[in-house]
């Protein structure tokens, strides 16, 4: 896992930004300067690895990937108006909201040009998947701002929502390696619905830390979700799971503006999570997917020396407290 974010992060260093107009170009280096875990360059290099190719030969497609995450974080930023991104001011609150909404496009397309290192028949496909990809995060995207102006969404709608927004660009980063790789359609399909799955539990884990993480690990304010209202899976299990009164108190609480009360607002939210088991099954949820993940993983044509490469990040990452 290290030497493939380790060969990732090394390559990064020699891409160079354009330096005129600087105003758009500034920006860029800026965010992707920030850091970060790297995780999804770092499953295209580990894909195509795998499957017995160069892995030298998947950083362009991994720099697409990178690109296009950090371009659907820039805009995101904007969305969410977030200060911060990664403990160090966004784009847009660093700049302005134009420069937010330029530097990121030029990002998008960016994603598209490093793509054109490849032969047209690979190039092909890399595109055709980072396109499909690309349009179902915008759906995800969009079904989390939906959600904020209902007073009730269900628990598959959640799901489907991050799966879009999350999962399906954990899915693509294994599968643009696998492309690369030569693998046969039916086994970049597997290690695409491997990341999908991968990607699900991930996001339920991040939604559980967002709560219940450590302060001094999670590299985010705990509690940041409850004190924007947003209605996570612990949300959705505690609705479900909940008697009448505490899903009166919860709704009393997310019917509360942002900010206030909210040292209050965490600790009485976190109890109702805890106290109708919200979660614990939250937690059972996350484990069911890694699990899920786990059975497509066995189905790969893979060495049992490969697929314990795989299996060793899967189990890193959802026993992550970050």
């Amino acid at each position: 896992m290290l030497h493939y974010s380790t060969q990732f992060q090394d390559y990064l260093q020699t891409v160079q930004q354009k330096q005129t107009p600087e105003g758009l170009y500034t920006p860029i280096a800026y965010l992707l300067a920030l850091g970060g875990k790297r995780i999804r360059p770092t499953l295209t290099l580990m894909a195509t690895d795998v499957f017995k190719g160069d892995p030298e030969k998947s950083l362009a497609a991994a720099l697409a990937v990178e690109l296009f995450h950090n371009f659907t974080l820039m805009h995101d930023d904007i969305m969410d108006d977030a200060p911060l991104r990664r403990g160090q001011p966004t784009v847009h609150e660093k700049w302005d909201l134009n420069t937010g909404i330029l530097s990121g496009d030029a990002m998008l397309v960016q994603a598209y040009q490093s793509l054109e290192a490849y032969p047209a028949e690979l190039h092909s496909q890399l595109t055709r998947l980072l396109s499909k990809t690309a349009l179902e995060v915008c759906e995800g995207q969009q079904y989390d701002v939906d959600f904020e102006k209902q007073n009730e969404t269900t628990l598959e709608a959640y799901l489907e929502m991050i799966r879009l927004k999350t999962a399906v660009l954990v899915g693509c980063a294994l599968q643009m390696g696998a492309y690369v790789a030569e693998a046969s359609e039916e086994e970049a399909q597997k290690i695409y619905d491997f990341g999908v799955l991968l990607g699900l539990a991930f996001q339920i884990q991040d939604d559980y830390l967002d709560a219940f993480g450590d302060p001094k690990t999670f590299g985010k304010q705990v509690g940041g979700d409850i004190i924007e209202n947003k209605k996570t899976i612990l949300y959705h299990k505690a609705m479900m799971l909940g008697n009448e009164k505490q899903k009166s108190q919860l709704s009393h609480w997310f019917a509360e503006n942002p900010h206030n009360n909210t040292e209050e607002k965490i600790k009485a939210v976190k109890n109702i999570f805890v106290e109708t088991n919200a979660a614990t099954e939250s937690q059972e949820l996350m484990q069911d997917y890694t699990a899920k993940a786990y059975v497509v993983l066995e189905s790969l044509n893979l060495t049992e020396k490969r697929k314990a490469v795989l299996r060793a990040f899967a189990n890193e990452l959802m026993q992550r407290k970050f």
